[in-house]
């Protein structure tokens, strides 16, 4: 018979240091309200394994990918039985291995794969959150009250099949982005840099970039293992190269019916694949993001942190656009590093600049918001 959960459990975190531990430290102890302890096996020694063992009554491995199995393995190991009754989860990009791994333990057994990088925010809200619960039975109605509380889009999912959909949705996008980034090495100091093409951008070369330079600013072990620990990446890579060949080929013939056949390939093919509603939703998001990007890119604005993240605030903000009639064009919400709201409020490029200075001048004055400066 499996012991019944404490309601009020202790979480343990394996990796702590992780940037995906510290959010979810912060998450359970802020937004769960319950004690979090922590073992992290690359520095933080002052709880060791064994003890985080005895009193975590949900362990969390969220370690580098390459050395989750392992680790998994050797607290199995240590535990030696004592984990019966207790809820063993994973935050891995590659689902099969580390679950095979905990399922050899005696506890319960959950996967998980948050489909993004710690959020600003104190949830997961409008994220993909991949869910594989391989052996649940009375931690279930406490799993659902942690993902509930999430907020996160939950997506079932069984681990062989999340493996082969993460080589697409993971490993062909960063394979296709680490190309560019060094193709661009190669080719762009010749035309005189980055800063020299980014003027002659299209909504797709920008969103590409802004892809290609998150991944180039973020943790390279990440993408590096991702490539190399998922083992439907290799498959993957080399429909790819066949495709990258063939088009080059067929460029490099030049005549009228290699041009046909590149079309009828790898782009008439595809096309005819798709749902025809899926490729009108897909354009229309493409246009979406290239308004976005057009309201982003504008000078006429002025960013705002607003103190008080409460019903009312925007309001207030707005009310003084409107007391000197300035004309807005775009309003976008976001967060900062630590978590502040912010606020770029688009304007009329016309509108009168002092006009603009005064509700600037207002909005510090009355305790509104802090507006940052050269805006």
């Amino acid at each position: 018979m499996t012991q019944a959960p404490t309601q009020r459990p202790i979480i343990g975190i394996v990796g702590s240091a992780g940037a995906f531990g510290r959010w979810l430290k912060h998450f359970f102890t802020e937004r769960m309200d319950l004690a979090v302890i922590g073992h992290d096996p690359n520095g933080d020694t002052a709880l060791s394994p064994a003890e985080l063992i005895a009193r975590a009554d949900v362990l969390i491995f969220s370690a580098p990918i390459r050395t989750t199995t392992a680790l998994i393995d050797e607290y199995t190991a240590l535990a030696a039985g004592r984990e019966r009754g207790k809820l063993w989860l994973d935050l891995t990009s590659i689902k099969a291995a580390p679950m095979a791994s905990m399922l050899r333990s005696q506890a319960e057994v959950v996967g998980l794969h948050p489909m993004c990088a710690p959020p600003k925010t104190p949830t997961l809200r409008g994220r993909v959150l991949v869910v594989c619960a391989a052996r649940v039975d009375a931690w279930r109605c406490w799993l659902d009250e942690f993902l509930l509380a999430t907020q996160a889009q939950c997506v079932p999912a069984q681990p062989e099949l999340h493996d082969r959909i993460m080589a697409l949705v993971q490993g062909m996008t960063h394979a296709t982005h680490m190309a560019q980034a060094a193709t661009l090495r190669e080719l762009a100091p010749t035309l005189g840099g980055l800063d020299a093409i980014h003027p002659f951008r299209s909504v797709g070369y920008e969103l590409d970039g802004m892809v290609t330079r998150r991944m180039l600013a973020s943790n390279p072990s990440i993408y590096q293992d991702i490539q190399f620990e998922n083992p439907h990446i290799g498959t993957m890579l080399e429909r790819l190269a066949a495709h990258i060949d063939f088009l080059r080929d067929r460029v490099r013939e030049g005549s009228d019916a290699a041009r046909t056949v590149m079309r009828e390939r790898l782009l008439d093919g595809p096309r005819n694949d798709c749902d025809p509603v899926s490729l009108a939703a897909g354009s229309y998001g493409f246009e979406r993001l290239g308004y976005l990007l057009a309201d982003l890119a504008s000078p006429a604005h002025i960013s705002v942190f607003l103190p008080l993240d409460a019903p009312g605030s925007l309001r207030a903000l707005l009310q003084v656009f409107e007391e000197y009639a300035i004309n807005l064009d775009s309003i976008h919400s976001s967060r900062t590093p630590e978590g502040e709201l912010h606020f770029r409020i688009g304007y009329d490029s016309v509108s009168d600049a002092a006009k603009v200075q005064a509700a600037i001048t207002a909005i510090g004055e009355r305790g509104i918001g802090r507006v940052l400066a050269g805006t």
